[in-house]
This record gives structure tokens, sequence and C-alpha cells, in this order.
């Protein structure tokens, strides 16, 4: 594919629901599709705007169809068209770990389960992200976000454990960016905790580091 088209978008809005058109799609070469599908793994270490491109194929690697294919070139070809891009991390002062989470809510056709992202920056570029199929089926938008700020608190704690051995100092609080002010006063509040009981326990930890001041919660609108 090094001199097919390139694509300007890792991924067009008619194949965001793989789940719903494999039924009618054709087999293809299981083997092939992993190998592809593990290279595209592999890139997405340094290539965090292809990270929810390449977990959607990702999911239907035993049982490939051409629509998975598809979509997996796909990425493919937007990568020919930034292949000269990369992170650029510039000297800056002090510190300062932020993090933006988000998720969908029920977005998977075949589970109806939701994908959470979140991505830490430090100074002038990110240095770490994720996005993955959330373990459970989130009954509200704010529960999908909740279960997206736990994951990547997770996240948080080792960055915040690792830079504190790395500069031998205690850093700032970490800052959190989150679209959704139900799931804020969740975390910040525990009165609502009694009106979350749906929501797995092991989530709740997060709340312990709000408390702690290790990291604090601050609303940036969607279209941010």
């Amino acid at each position: 594919m090094q001199d097919t088209k390139s694509m300007s978008v890792p991924m067009t809005t008619n194949l965001t629901k793989l789940g719903n058109s494999a039924s009618s799609s054709q087999s293809v070469d299981s083997t092939l599709y992993r190998q592809l599908i593990g290279s595209l793994m592999y890139l997405v270490h340094t290539r965090p705007d292809i990270g929810y491109t390449v977990n959607a194929p990702s999911e239907f690697m035993s049982d490939p169809k051409h629509i998975h294919l598809v979509a997996a070139k796909h990425v493919l070809r937007y990568v020919r068209r930034i292949i000269t891009y990369g992170l650029r991390y510039t000297p800056s002062s002090g510190v300062l770990l932020s993090r933006y989470s988000d998720s969908d809510w029920a977005g998977s056709a075949v589970d109806r389960k939701s994908t959470s992202g979140y991505c830490f920056s430090m100074g002038s570029a990110m240095i770490s992200w994720s996005s993955r199929k959330q373990g459970s089926i989130a009954q509200s938008t704010a529960e999908a976000k909740y279960i997206a700020a736990s994951d990547a608190c997770k996240e948080a704690v080792w960055l915040r454990e690792l830079l504190s051995d790395i500069f031998e100092g205690k850093l700032d609080s970490t800052i959190i960016h989150c679209d959704n002010p139900s799931c804020i006063q969740l975390l910040e509040n525990l009165v609502f905790h009694d009106r979350s009981k749906h929501i797995e326990m092991r989530y709740h930890f997060i709340n312990d580091l709000v408390q702690r001041v290790a990291l604090k919660l601050y609303y940036i609108h969607t279209d941010e």
C-alpha cells in the first residue's frame, strides 16, 4: 500500500460501528489481519491520534471480516499522510502533569459497552495515552465518564510515583479535565455515593485521591 491514496482522517464515520455490518461481510485471511493489527498496535506507542481507530478493529481478530480489513487499511492510508509527524518535547519550567479523560456511552453496537480514552501531558506534549473498551456496561453517561476517570487515575498514580522518584520531590496536584459535571460532583462529594451503588466499588478509589488533593478536577466544555 505504499502507492495508495492517503487519507486526512484515521477512520470514516460509516466505519465506527464495525459490529453492525460484519454479518453481511465476507471473511478474510485471519493471519494477515492479525499481523496488520499487531503492527498498528506497536505504532500506537508513538501515535496517540490512531489509538481509538486501532482499538476498534482489534476486537475482531478472532473472526475478521472484509469491513474490518477496510478499516485497518484506512489507518495505514492515514499513517502514510502523517508519516513525518511526531511529538515534540521542549524544555519547560516545573513538573506539571495534566490529563484529559473522556468516554462515549454504549458506543459498541455488539455488547453496548463504552470506550474509555485518556491522555497525559507534561510540558509541551503527551507522554501517555490509552483507548480501550470498558469492562462493564455503564448505565448512564456519568457512570461511563466515572469509569473512564477511574481507569486514567490508575495511570496517574503510577506516573506520579515515577516522576517523584526522577525529580526527587513532591509533585503538585495532577489536573484532570472532564466534560461531565455530574461525574465531577460524584468524585468530589461523598453524599452522592448512595445514588451510585450500582457502580462497582473498585472505581471509588479515585475519590480518596481527590480528598488527599493528589488530583484536582476541572470542568472543560465538550467543544474543547
